[in-house]
């Protein structure tokens, strides 16, 4: 059984990432319940990704949960995806709900999310090859957070979540416990939009974050010598409004990211005695051990994108983006498409993702329906 469990992570990490799924069950990915990682909603996947430094909308219990201070009013946010579709498998999908909402007497905003990911039907095989049955495979998160300003520029967010990963229901009698897992992660942001610098070029128009997430205990399916960490995530962000007039606008976003998850492999003298043990660093030395793990800045993921909207208020959106992994650790490279409606509460958001002939995310379509309402101006325009 724990080949079996090792194996549904293994193509439980694939599917997610959308990398191939190693030939030998042993091999691992750097962190367990990778789906956290994936972007949520439709109009920061048309971007490129991006979001941390520019989100204006509910999706920011994501991007950045300090970017929820500048908004008022509430959302509801549902977002579809049928996963990898290059697969052809319809059980493969993913869903993301959210929700904001500003509340005058704690002084801030609050968000919630729920992330959803099929990971489709499995069988379960014993030690002799024979099948023994099928299990359904599913990962979910739920998530609460809180934001206010701390200065009128500047707002902190923090989030607090609840982590299912459910990959096999069933142990074996040589070990006890099975591949479901139960935890929790903690996220802090930050974000800056100054307005009063005495700068024409920057007022109003810059804006940059961050958001440290994931932060928590290791994941534990069959026993704590083999529990995987996080994906404590550090992303950093802006965003720039390039030009805006009475019925046009055009900002550009820029996000870097880059895993904070430090393990260090076996290690044996010439005879084959194990003279280090494989480990993984824990919380908080991983968050400053990982950078010298030897991969230099390769390990940093870079996203940009621009999004165009006409109207007044916003009514049509459009939107591309570039998504870049260095080769050596996933070579997710890919564009990105996408473009968004607006009509009075209601709105509608969708993205294509555009990556090399046969990549597993290629011609991945996400789907986003929204509703705003209470806000003093139009829906996700930022405060």
């Amino acid at each position: 059984m724990k080949a079996l469990i090792k194996a549904s992570f293994v193509c439980a990490l694939a599917v997610v990432l959308g990398m191939p799924v190693p030939d030998t069950a042993q091999a691992q990915g750097e962190s367990a319940v990778p789906f956290l990682l994936i972007a949520p909603n439709s109009r920061a996947a048309g971007i490129g990704e991006t979001g941390t430094g520019s989100v204006d909308d509910a999706s920011a219990v994501f991007w950045n949960p300090g970017a929820l201070a500048f908004m008022d009013g509430q959302e509801v946010t549902l977002t579809h995806a049928n996963w990898l579709p290059q697969f052809g498998l319809s059980d493969l999908f993913y869903e993301y709900l959210n929700y904001r909402n500003r509340i005058d007497d704690i002084g801030g905003t609050i968000g919630v999310s729920i992330t959803y990911l099929n990971l489709g039907e499995f069988v379960r095989t014993n030690s002799a090859g024979l099948e023994e049955g099928k299990f359904k495979a599913y990962e979910f998160a739920v998530t609460a957070g809180y934001s206010t300003k701390i200065f009128d520029d500047l707002g902190l967010g923090f989030n607090a979540r609840f982590i299912r990963s459910s990959l096999s229901p069933l142990g074996t009698a040589e070990e006890q416990g099975s591949g479901i897992a139960n935890t929790v992660s903690f996220d802090i942001a930050m974000m800056w939009r100054p307005f009063d610098l005495g700068l024409d070029w920057l007022d109003n128009k810059l804006s940059m974050g961050f958001n440290l997430s994931n932060l928590g205990p290791k994941v534990t399916y069959v026993d704590a010598a083999q529990a995987d960490p996080l994906p404590t995530n550090l992303r950093v962000g802006l965003g720039y409004k390039l030009f805006e007039d009475e019925y046009n606008s055009l900002t550009y976003s820029v996000d870097a990211s880059r895993l904070l998850v430090r393990r260090r492999p076996e290690i044996k003298d010439s005879l084959g005695n194990i003279i280090q043990a494989a480990s993984v660093d824990p919380l908080p030395k991983s968050l400053f051990s990982a950078w010298g793990d030897g991969s230099g800045l390769k390990k940093i993921n870079l996203s940009m994108g621009a999004e165009y909207w006409y109207g007044s208020p916003r009514l049509i959106a459009i939107r591309v983006g570039h998504f870049f992994e260095d080769p050596s650790f996933g070579n997710r490279n890919f564009w990105t498409f996408g473009a968004g409606l607006r009509y009075d509460i209601f709105g509608f958001d969708f993205s294509y993702i555009s990556a090399a002939e046969g990549h597993p995310l290629s011609d991945t379509i996400r789907f986003s329906l929204l509703i705003g309402w209470g806000a003093s101006t139009a829906v996700n325009v930022p405060q």
